[in-house]
């Protein structure tokens, strides 16, 4: 058993070395390589080689807190612990939701065996720039039909499964349409791909949203900014949390920036300007609403930020909030985004 074990594995990983050979230079090549890593790693773990990994939405992570600079940042409150996190709750099941708020500032919650100094890259700044020329920034949802908890202000949404909906209206895809509009009105250039690529199969979803993002960035060579907008999942059977901000006077939900490291080995040599741009956005919402981000996640992933070194996801609340509460949020976000985003364009 053990010996068929081994042959599979350098079968697998022979099938992987002659995919990269076959894609190596294609425009879609890095995203199907991608894909077909994930299938070899798949069977290797259904083959009880290694451990099989964890649900993408577990967020077990410890924070490392660095102060930046002084002059700069209002003062901040510690991170306060997570609430655990979980696949969702049972379909058959009424979910309990309660809110919290994840204080957040110039923090992270690493995920990564990086040691940061997150004050020096905070001064380092952010490299990306915006062309004169249209478009400038890409929205894209690689999971496009996260959905939110029933809301009485949309009373004809109705949910196709667990907090997810087909329709783009009552999705995180809505979510998508309200940061292009605000963004629009400070004088952004937006391409908003209103796909969904997690449906009818979440696995894969990352390939084809990949694949997109790369037609995108040929065709038009002028972006230099993608946001890969999503919804959160905090929560376990029974229970889902909502995140709750007090920016702008009334509760909406908060917001939260993930930048993916590439620990798992893929290739992802300019993560680092994929987090100072994070930072830079974080500082410029903290200026102005405190509650409004969580702590910067830095994750093992990739999340096709190779693609682009102003691409982040951005989770803006979680299961338990409301279509409402996650568009209030989307709207104080982009409130200072576009500000940021147009101070960082070319003369």
């Amino acid at each position: 058993m053990k010996a068929n074990k081994s042959i599979l594995l350098l079968t697998l990983l022979a099938a992987v070395a002659c995919a990269a050979a076959a894609l190596c230079g294609t425009p879609q090549g890095t995203a199907r390589l991608d894909a077909a890593f994930a299938a070899a790693q798949s069977a290797v773990e259904n083959a009880g080689l290694v451990p099989r990994r964890s649900a993408p939405q577990e967020r077990e992570t410890t924070a490392l807190s660095v102060p930046a600079p002084e002059s700069s940042l209002p003062p901040f409150t510690a991170p306060s612990p997570t609430p655990p996190a979980g696949s969702g709750t049972d379909e058959n099941a009424t979910p309990k939701i309660i809110p919290t708020t994840i204080h957040g500032g110039m923090v992270l919650t690493n995920e990564t065996s990086y040691e940061l100094d997150l004050g020096a890259l905070v001064n380092e700044g952010t490299g990306v720039r915006l062309g004169a020329d249209a478009p400038q920034v890409l929205i894209i949802h690689t999971h496009g039909s996260e959905a939110y908890a029933p809301d009485p202000v949309f009373p004809d949404y109705h949910p196709t499964d667990t907090f997810r909906s087909a329709d783009a209206d009552y999705s995180v895809i809505r979510v998508g349409d309200e940061l292009a509009k605000c963004l629009e009105a400070d004088g952004i250039s937006i391409v908003h791909d209103r796909n969904i690529y997690d449906a009818p199969s979440y696995t894969g979803s990352y390939a084809k949203s990949g694949d997109a993002i790369q037609k995108y960035l040929q065709k038009y060579p002028s972006i230099s900014v993608v946001f890969d907008v999503h919804r959160d999942a905090i929560g376990d059977s029974g229970v889902v949390y909502k995140t709750v901000s007090e920016a702008g006077g009334t509760p909406c939900a908060q917001a939260m920036l993930v930048v993916g490291a590439a620990e798992n080995g893929l290739y992802h040599p300019n993560w680092q300007q994929n987090l100072k741009f994070a930072l830079y956005l974080q500082q410029k919402a903290l200026e102005k609403h405190p509650t409004l981000m969580r702590p910067i996640a830095l994750k093992k992933g990739r999340y096709n930020q190779q693609l682009a070194c102003g691409s982040v996801i951005l989770e803006v609340g979680s299961s338990g909030n409301t279509l409402s509460e996650a568009l209030g949020a989307v709207r104080l976000f982009a409130e200072t985004a576009g500000p940021a985003l147009k101070a960082l364009q070319k003369n």
